[in-house]
């Protein structure tokens, strides 16, 4: 299924081909608790940012090698690159349409993320 996806504004905007059951993740970590983000990682070649390049912001932070992505009008997140799968894109199904017809969210303890980085890799490769 082909779902569209975009910021607040609607500056960013993207379409991501994802199941129309989605299980994803929301972590505890800081950044995505202040966030409300819910993670569904895909493959680079199942994303395609549409428009609002421009607008874009990236942050990093710790061994940025996660490359978080806002918006520079609204301030939303609404994809990255994640640090446990640098080739893929991690889109926020917060900011989807519609939304998923099944959403299963698995917990994810990215307080402890090196300890929990091994459960990570197993839990998206499924």
């Amino acid at each position: 299924m082909i779902y569209t996806g975009s910021c607040h504004c609607g500056a960013v905007h993207f379409e991501v081909e994802a199941d129309e059951q989605v299980e994803c993740t929301e972590c505890n970590c800081s950044i995505c608790t202040m966030t409300g983000f819910l993670h569904l990682i895909v493959p680079k070649s199942k994303f395609r940012l549409l428009g609002g390049e421009n607008a874009i912001t990236t942050y990093t932070f710790n061994s940025h090698i996660a490359q978080h992505y806002f918006c520079g009008n609204c301030g939303v997140r609404s994809y990255y690159v994640p640090r446990s799968n640098p080739d893929g894109i991690d889109v926020n199904v917060r900011c989807l349409m519609p939304e998923p017809l099944k959403l299963t969210v698995v917990s994810f303890d990215g307080n402890n993320w090196e300890q929990h980085a091994h459960e990570l890799k197993n839990y998206s490769r499924e």
